[in-house]
């Protein structure tokens, strides 16, 4: 099963909400106007869905350390986490699931974890995700817009001299607030 696993074609997949003038965060990168939506039932629009399709998660240290201050573990299932850092030098003890600190070259990294088995990596914070991007790693996004204008911010898209096409594949409301849509890379 583990040589099957090797075979398999990585897929790297954005999953993330942007105010509509597309920042991520705060200067400060804050994520606070994320927290206050009004959520009725309760739902996780989709994203538990989302995370029963992945082997791992990829983000920065910035990303690790605000996922860290949470009340409580946001990744309802135990994938391993692979923090992307040259200035930390361990994972914090007691966590609900392996985290790996890696550093090096993105395609070098991939291999490492294609290796490992894993296939289908959901990455995620800002600069990983442009950096990600400007190196034409990404093979799907799920892109949630959220009805606020931050004016300023940590933009999803940074400076990119690439041009990347996209297909629309799906977009969908939720509680007539959210409007998530998928992208596949064209290739």
């Amino acid at each position: 099963m583990f040589a099957q696993a090797k075979k398999c074609k990585m897929a790297n997949t954005i999953y993330i909400a942007t105010s509509i003038d597309g920042y991520i965060a705060r200067k400060d990168g804050t994520i606070d106007w994320l927290m206050d939506l009004p959520n009725p039932g309760n739902s996780d629009y989709g994203f538990s869905v989302f995370l029963d399709r992945i082997d791992g998660i990829i983000m920065g240290r910035k990303s690790f350390e605000t996922v860290l201050a949470f009340a409580k573990w946001p990744y309802l299932r135990p994938v391993p986490v692979f923090v992307l850092s040259n200035t930390l030098l361990e994972s914090p003890i007691g966590l609900p699931v392996q985290v790996e600190i890696v550093r090096g070259a993105l395609n070098q990294i991939l291999t490492a974890l294609k290796n490992k088995g894993i296939n289908n990596l959901y990455v995620d914070g800002g600069l990983t995700i442009q950096n990600f991007l400007k190196e034409d790693l990404i093979d799907e996004m799920v892109i949630t817009r959220v009805p606020i204008l931050l004016g300023s911010g940590v933009p999803l898209f940074g400076m990119n001299h690439l041009e990347l096409v996209f297909e629309h594949v799906k977009t969908e409301v939720y509680n007539n607030l959210l409007v998530r849509s998928r992208y596949l890379r064209k290739r």
